[in-house]
This record gives structure tokens, C-alpha cells and sequence, in this order.
């Protein structure tokens, strides 16, 4: 079985521009999601998808830079640039990151990876029943489901590909991996200043090497005020993102 990994990745987020791009230590935050990918050992391949606007191009370069391929797609249309990429390569199945989730834990990639190869399921994530916090979510996906919503989802649900699993549960057979304890009142993933400052408190905290999740929150029920910093940031609908 061939893995490809695929990091969404641009710079036009409505609510902290550029994000993709901050410098956490020595690294910018896409720097560290591909870091921590690639240290999952699960992957055969790993690209970043972009998109083709004219911001964009600080992200390819920073691919260049980093050495990590990319590939650059429509900016409402995620599922064709993850065909796009697929289209490239030769791959049985796609494990699928965002580039706003700099605290990615690669033990748990690997752990989900294992689960989905084991399990022979389309479509495998850890967010159906959330114990995770959101930032550390996992999703594994065949590529030929990839190529068959391709004939059949429309308009949010070709920019929310897992959009199109969700509400089409029939067509294919997919779990949730509950991971316990629950933690999922803590908000790891970036999307504005409080995010930032949390982020950056915890990345201080434990320099440039990639954080279990149990590391992160067992620190962080050390510093209850460290979660308040972001506690009330609401996570965007599907429809808004």
C-alpha cells in the first residue's frame, strides 16, 4: 500500500492571514506540520496543496525552501487539488493534514495509519466523536473515494471533501477512532491571535522537537490559565471556511 500525505495549505484565512507562513522558533508553522508528517514513518510521499492565487506563491516558495513538493489547485475547489495531486503520483491512500495544526503529533499519525490499514474501511478520522483536541484530528481516506466523490459531490462539498463522506455515510464504509482520555476542550489548531499566543506559550515551552499529545495536555492542566487564553475562540462551520 502506497501513503500519500497531503497538507492544505494558503494564506488567504479570513481570520489571521497569512498564518501558514508565522514563525514558531526556528521553523514557520508549515514548516512544522510537514516536519511532524514526515516523522510519523507512514508516509511514502508528502505534498503540499495550494492554491493558484498570487499570495500563494510566498507558500510554494516556502515548499522550495523546506523541500517539500507542491502543488497549486482552485481556491474553492479542494478535491480537485487533492486529485490534482493525485494525479501525479501513485497512491492507495491519502492521509490528510491542515497547515494551520503546527502541534501535530506524529505518534498519533502513525497510530491512525496502522488502524486504517487493519480495519480495510474507504474513510477513517478521528473527529466523529471528538477526544481529540481540535488540532491533533487524523483523517485517512482511499484514493479511489477520492476519484469516486469526484463524480458526485457539488458546490461546499468539493471544498469540504470529508463534507461529502459525512453526509453520504451509505456509500461507504468509514469509523471514528475514539482516542481517551478526552481532551477535546483543549483548542490546538491555529486560527487567531489567542490561538497564536497559545501556540507559542506551549512551542517556548517545549523548543523545536514535535509534542506528544499527552505531553502537551498534561502540561497544560498545569496552566489552566493557558487555556482560558483561547477557551472562547468558536471553530468556524464548514459552510464558513
Amino acid at each position: 500500500m502506497t501513503t500519500l500525505g497531503i497538507i492544505q495549505a494558503r494564506m488567504g484565512s479570513t481570520r489571521l492571514p497569512g498564518k501558514v507562513l508565522r514563525r514558531l522558533g526556528d521553523r514557520s508553522v508549515l514548516h512544522r506540520v510537514v516536519r511532524a508528517a514526515r516523522a510519523s514513518g507512514v508516509l511514502d510521499d508528502l505534498v503540499v496543496a495550494t492554491t493558484t492565487e498570487a499570495a500563494d506563491d510566498a507558500v510554494e516558495a516556502e515548499c522550495a525552501r523546506i523541500g517539500v513538493a507542491c502543488y497549486r489547485g482552485p481556491v474553492d475547489d479542494v478535491l480537485t487539488r487533492f486529485l490534482g495531486v493525485l494525479d501525479g503520483r501513485d497512491a492507495d491512500t491519502v492521509l490528510r493534514f491542515t497547515a494551520d495544526c503546527p502541534l501535530l503529533d506524529p505518534a498519533l499519525v502513525r497510530r491512525v495509519a496502522r488502524i486504517f490499514e487493519a480495519s480495510g474501511v474507504d474513510y477513517l478520522t478521528t473527529s466523529i466523536t471528538r477526544t481529540l483536541p481540535r488540532g491533533l484530528d487524523v483523517e485517512v481516506v482511499r484514493a479511489a473515494t477520492l476519484r469516486a466523490i469526484d463524480k458526485r459531490a457539488t458546490e461546499h462539498h468539493r471544498t469540504h471533501v470529508t463534507s461529502y463522506i459525512y453526509s453520504n455515510p451509505d456509500e461507504f464504509d468509514l469509523i471514528g477512532v475514539t482516542v481517551l482520555p478526552d481532551r477535546s476542550h483543549l483548542r490546538l489548531t491555529l486560527d487567531t491571535e489567542d490561538d497564536w499566543k497559545l501556540i507559542e506559550a506551549i512551542v517556548d515551552r517545549f523548543g523545536d522537537i514535535p509534542i506528544s499529545v499527552e505531553g502537551i495536555a498534561d502540561w497544560l492542566a498545569e496552566h489552566p490559565e493557558l487555556v482560558e487564553l483561547n477557551s472562547h475562540v468558536n471553530q468556524k462551520e464548514l459552510s464558513q471556511a
